[in-house]
């Protein structure tokens, strides 16, 4: 069987089935981030943690589970060495959900999509933990989310904002000073997607419903001077 009908045919089955691949960190006693230990054997290896985030995924499943060979992801699409896939400096989800790396099979057709709602731990498992609030100190200090109140009282979804408008890091939005402004946000972009006056109340009024300024940042920083995050 050729090795693009095989790709489709285990696929296919795996969503016939109504399968999800489940990985969970606390059965794979070999794992240990960034490399696997003692597995002699690729088609029997466990879960494992990857750059540029935490991610979990269980070659077991993909191999043994839903039939796939060597040749069905290596060399098109992850080259056959450890740390390949982050060395290239575009391992993120904005290129699985063009369709690359994972986003290859896993594109709502072949296997459960990279952009669905209810998806996100299926990879970043118990790696992903939300935080309660955020605080921007850059490009000015200080700038308050409630990541909480938009994710448990207005009922968004990992998929509303990650990665479309922010990516899912932690300080990637503060590492671009330059382009996370203000006029950004009047441009519909970061907060402003939403905050146009019409979704949410526009990003030019109610300032201090997020820049709590200096008096503000001290309180919630604490005496150690560290961030909620």
């Amino acid at each position: 069987m050729r090795t693009k009908t095989k790709k489709i045919y285990a696929l296919g089955v795996m969503i016939a089935l109504g399968v999800a691949v489940a990985v969970t960190a606390g059965d794979e006693k070999e794992t240990v981030k960034g490399k696997q230990q003692n597995l002699p054997e690729w088609g029997t290896s466990k879960a494992v943690s990857i750059e540029p985030l935490d991610v979990m995924f269980s070659h077991t499943s993909h191999v043994v589970s839903f039939g796939l060979d060597c040749a069905a992801c290596h060399p098109g699409l992850f080259a056959k060495e450890y740390g390949a896939a982050a060395a290239t400096g575009d391992y993120n989800m904005a290129a699985l959900e063009e369709g690359r790396f994972c986003g290859d099979c896993h594109n709502g057709g072949f296997a459960f999509g990279v952009t669905a709602a209810d998806t996100c731990m299926q990879c970043h498992g118990s790696h992903m933990i939300e935080p309660t609030l955020i605080i921007f100190t850059k490009p000015v200090k200080a700038v308050l989310f409630d990541h909480q109140a938009h994710t448990d009282d207005f009922g968004l979804a990992c998929i509303d904002c990650h990665s479309q408008l922010f990516r899912a890091k932690t300080g990637y939005a503060e590492q671009r000073p330059e382009d996370f402004v203000m006029e950004a946000l009047y441009e519909g972009r970061y907060c402003g997607a939403c905050h146009d006056g019409v979704q949410a109340f526009a990003s030019n009024t109610r300032c201090t419903a997020c820049h709590i300024g200096v008096t503000g940042y001290e309180e919630l920083a604490g005496e150690d001077g560290k961030k909620s995050r």
